[in-house]
């Protein structure tokens, strides 16, 4: 952006070298240096203010861009009898871009490439990384949307690209996943859509001390097939979520629920086909126990609590998902839930490090269709890491991760435990 300001600079630069040269022959010939230098000085002047011209009209002084980019190398060991698994150096990159028109609004503009694929970009296996990214090596505009405040307690978002755990009063989870099956206090049926057209608004209440509890309230909706004519953004068929938060807390603690409605086209016989997030594995068969079918309807709570002071006592989150599908037919999920209990230390040990551990359960069918059971309703899921901040723009974090009872049916279940070595420049 420099290079541009200084290309659109120079015929303005030239303009004022010519009179300086002027002026030099005029101050050869004269003795009033004084006069010369009012001279100069109103010419310096001149090209200042085309200068301040020429950016107030090209350039947002309120734009700020940020970024980071991730060095992911890590393993994953499936436990399969195809296991072909091989340790992989993969990449993230990702560019912020703000930018204000009154001083309170904000235009959010995400640009994110990276390489990852295989298990770093798995959603079924749990093995799907939060600083992933599979756009195989291409830039794509990842994330657009702008927000504003109306009044004192109301904020709005609306955008071509959005999620709908961005359009909410305040997150509903505390815990930084390094496996994204921990984001959001447990990425399950409640939130988490993926980025589709949308938009929402939630109220704040006011209160006189920052530190006291208050009330926020969400509403937002999100069409996965907005974008495509022939369905519309609000068409039958257009994969609409609406979701709603209630919270009440303090910068301390808080409490909430979230309801969402889902609707859908036709069954997801994957569970987690990154839209629905059930987190289920199955096969693509109509009779798979693990299928999902119909509109649905989830419900999510949330808890968090911090210390007072950082250090050896945690944070704590929990959460806890339950969904019903009102469409389901015989061998498919008719109710689904999951769980989870995250703990995160700051400052562990070290000033500016940290540590965080969570346990719980993937979304997985309590009840099918004219009877059966999910393979997968009994298990587990965990990860474990420590941050080392190098600086304020470099970190390094180990992590382990694993989880039991995967697979789509019982003869094929198997065990999945893996690490990675993920390296963060932040700018």
């Amino acid at each position: 952006m420099k290079l541009f300001q200084r290309l659109l600079v120079a015929p303005a630069a030239l303009g004022l070298i010519a009179p300086l040269a002027a002026n030099a022959d005029i101050t050869s010939v004269s003795n009033d240096s004084d006069i010369s230098s009012e001279v100069i000085q109103a010419r310096v002047d001149g090209v200042e203010a085309q200068l301040g011209e020429i950016q107030a009209g090209q350039f947002s002084s309120t734009t700020t861009l940020t970024g980071k980019a991730a060095f992911i190398t890590g393993y994953v060991d499936d436990d399969a009898e195809t296991d072909t698994d091989e340790m992989t150096m993969e990449y993230m990159y990702q560019l912020n871009l703000n930018t204000s028109f009154t001083g309170e609004d904000n235009l959010y503009t995400r640009i994110k490439t990276g390489n990852v694929g295989d298990h770093f970009k798995d959603k079924s296996q749990g093995t799907y990384l939060s600083a992933a990214n599979g756009n195989a090596d291409a830039l794509k505009v990842d994330k657009l949307w702008y927000t504003f405040p109306v009044g004192e307690s109301l904020q709005v978002w609306v955008g071509p690209k959005i999620e709908n755990y961005y359009m909410l009063a305040s997150a509903p989870s505390i815990y930084k996943p390094v496996t994204k099956q921990f984001a959001l206090g447990g990425n399950g049926s409640a939130y988490g859509s993926s980025t589709s057209p949308g938009f929402g608004v939630a109220w704040t209440q006011e209160v006189d001390d920052p530190s006291e509890g208050r009330f926020g309230l969400s509403v937002n909706y999100t069409s996965k097939d907005g974008g495509n004519s022939a369905k519309g953004i609000s068409g039958d068929d257009s994969r609409s979520f609406l979701l709603t938060k209630l919270e009440y807390g303090s910068p301390k603690w808080q409490v909430s629920a979230a309801m969402a409605n889902k609707s859908a086209p036709t069954a997801t016989c994957n569970g987690y086909d990154g839209y629905f997030h059930t987190g289920l594995v199955g096969e693509t068969s109509s009779t798979d126990t693990v299928c999902t079918g119909g509109d649905m309807t989830a419900y999510g709570l949330r808890g968090y609590w911090k210390p007072d002071e950082s250090g050896s006592i945690p944070e704590v989150q929990l959460g806890y998902d339950f969904a019903s599908y009102d469409e389901a037919t015989s061998g498919e999920a008719e109710d689904t839930a999951g769980w989870m209990i995250g703990l995160g230390w700051k400052d562990l040990f070290v000033d500016g490090n940290r540590a965080g551990f969570a346990y719980g359960s993937a979304q997985a069918a309590t009840k099918v269709k004219g009877g059966g059971s999910d393979p997968e309703e009994d298990n587990n899921r965990w990860e474990a890491y420590y941050t080392f901040k190098v600086n304020d723009g470099v970190s390094i974090t180990p992590a382990i991760f694993g989880s039991s009872d995967t697979g789509s049916t019982s003869s094929n279940e198997y065990d999945i435990t893996g690490g990675v070595l993920l390296t963060e420049f932040k700018f």
